[in-house]
């Protein structure tokens, strides 16, 4: 059966999907009719002297953010993360490794550069070169080739079938760029912003983009984006009108932005979460005994409790949350059990050494699990030294440089992503630097499975050596939290992250 994604066919399913994302957390005013005009500022959680414009780089919700306001990718996501039309108005395969591609018509770059099948070509394949420095490489290796078939068609080739292809094109770092673009201290994007300024680490300032190639759209005149890393200031800066969005509300704020008329909170459960990384290039944190003692020292209940107010769920040390249809719900749960801790300890020989962790406020209550991380592993006699950094520079500096960090993961739309991106041996970000030749064959394997219940459970077994053998804590999946002032219309949730999946601007109104 041929797999079919189009303008025609993904109109109702479009539609279907929006509607499910209003019923989770509540939507920003998604019904009435949007206002033109308006100039908003919303703050992220961090910004870096490596903020970059180039799509294949982005590796931080505000990299994304700004990614999705001035580019377009050929699919997009809708509110359960399917890959709906976008640059492109028809994707068909018959066998999920051909996959025939029709641009739509008229769109154009933001330089006036009419949209071909050369720039798509380009866009996706330049992945593949390592000296683009692209974060989804290990997802792009399986684009064997393309070939332009019309002027606004072309064909891609997978090494293998891959089903998931739509919704893949949808992620950020897919955006369309021109062909042959390489210098990306400008943007030119076919995205509904156009780049007004840009400094890394400070702001960014984009303006409508008037030839946009959806009628109507965007609604707001002008996007600040800046970034502000202690959550306090955060929100002190939305309900004084400094800024009119923030993500990353801390549970503990939420009652304080409830309480006032002028503010709201949109919940978006989700994949989100913060895991004690422990690389396996150290002998410490490459002990099997010392890292299965590091899970049964995480006390998930008290973590959703007390750190997240109950917006969390219950994880089990391996990155597929329950809201991914390829969850396993067979892994026995993984309980807090210091006695086992304590024993695998002395069966190290690691016990009573001193270890030091990182942590910092941009890696979503890593704080907080540390220091009770450290209080757990003190009574049983584990010295951990929490290391507190700033937000700044945290990913550059810290995070997987040490045996011990926290890393900070949103939901990847697919189970396929997530393990392409985060447990494949070559994966640039493959956290603990694990190599387990039966982890990729699997993905391989369930990667070219046409058959949907044996990918499923291939996908389980997978999650079972994660849980086994993988050098990652995860205690819960986190809720989304964005506050918004009231006024700004439009949104509706995407579990992908916040801010709407990071793709709220040609959307958002303002209604003032």
């Amino acid at each position: 059966m041929a797999n079919v994604i189009s303008t025609d066919l993904s109109r109702r399913m479009l539609l279907g999907g929006l509607a499910a994302g209003m019923t989770v957390g509540g939507a920003s005013g998604v019904t009435g009719r949007p206002k033109a005009g308006g100039r908003i500022r919303i703050a992220s959680t961090n910004a870096s002297t490596a903020d970059t414009l180039d799509p294949a780089k982005g590796s931080t919700a505000t990299d994304y953010i700004r990614h999705y306001m001035l580019y377009s990718g050929l699919t997009q996501f809708d509110g359960q993360l399917r890959g709906q039309p976008g640059l492109a108005d028809r994707i068909v395969s018959q066998d999920n490794i051909v996959w025939n591609i029709r641009l739509r018509r008229g769109v154009h770059f933001h330089n006036g550069k009419p949209l071909t099948a050369e720039d798509v070509i380009f866009s996706l394949l330049r992945h593949r070169d390592p000296a683009a420095g692209s974060k989804v490489k290990t997802v792009a290796d399986q684009f064997a080739g393309a070939r332009q078939t019309g002027p606004l068609e072309l064909q891609l080739r997978l090494t293998g079938p891959n089903p998931d292809l739509p919704a893949i094109l949808a992620v950020s770092h897919f955006l369309i760029v021109e062909n042959g673009r390489r210098d990306f201290s400008k943007a030119n994007g076919t995205g509904p912003y156009t780049l007004h300024e840009f400094a890394p680490g400070i702001r960014t300032i984009v303006r409508k983009n008037r030839n946009y190639w959806k009628p109507g759209r965007p609604y707001l005149d002008e996007i600040e984006l800046i970034a502000i890393p202690d959550e306090i200031s955060r929100v002190n800066a939305l309900l004084s009108g400094d800024v009119q969005m923030v993500n990353a509300i801390g549970p503990g704020s939420v009652k304080r932005v409830r309480a006032t008329s002028t503010h709201s909170i949109m919940e978006i459960p989700s994949g989100l979460f913060t895991n004690l990384i422990m690389r396996r290039d150290n002998p410490v944190t490459a002990n099997p005994d010392f890292v299965l003692a590091m899970k049964y020292l995480q006390d998930r209940e008290l973590i959703k409790r007390a750190l997240f107010r109950g917006f969390a769920t219950i994880a089990n040390d391996q990155p597929i949350s329950p809201a991914d249809p390829n969850f396993n719900p067979h892994i026995p749960q993984r309980p807090f059990d210091p006695d086992r801790a304590k024993f695998l300890l002395k069966r190290s020989g690691l016990l009573g050494v001193r270890l030091p962790v990182y942590a910092a406020p941009v890696a979503n209550a890593s704080i907080d699990m540390g220091t009770v991380l450290q209080e757990h592993a003190a009574q049983i006699g584990l010295k951990l030294a929490i290391n507190r950094v700033p937000s700044d520079g945290y990913w550059a500096t810290h995070w997987m440089r040490h045996p011990m960090t926290f890393g900070n993961t949103n939901q990847r739309p697919t189970t396929d992503m997530m393990f392409s991106l985060f447990f494949q041996s070559k994966a640039p970000t493959n956290e603990t630097g694990w190599n387990n030749a039966r982890f990729d064959r699997l993905l391989l394997e369930a990667r070219s499975t046409t058959d949907a219940a044996l990918r499923k459970e291939i996908y389980g077994d997978m999650q079972w050596i994660i849980h086994e053998h993988g050098g990652l804590a995860i205690p819960t999946f986190i809720s989304l939290l964005d506050g918004y002032d009231r006024r700004l219309k439009g949104m509706f949730p995407i579990p992908l992250g916040a801010f709407m999946g990071y793709n709220f601007a040609e959307h958002a109104w303002w209604d003032a």
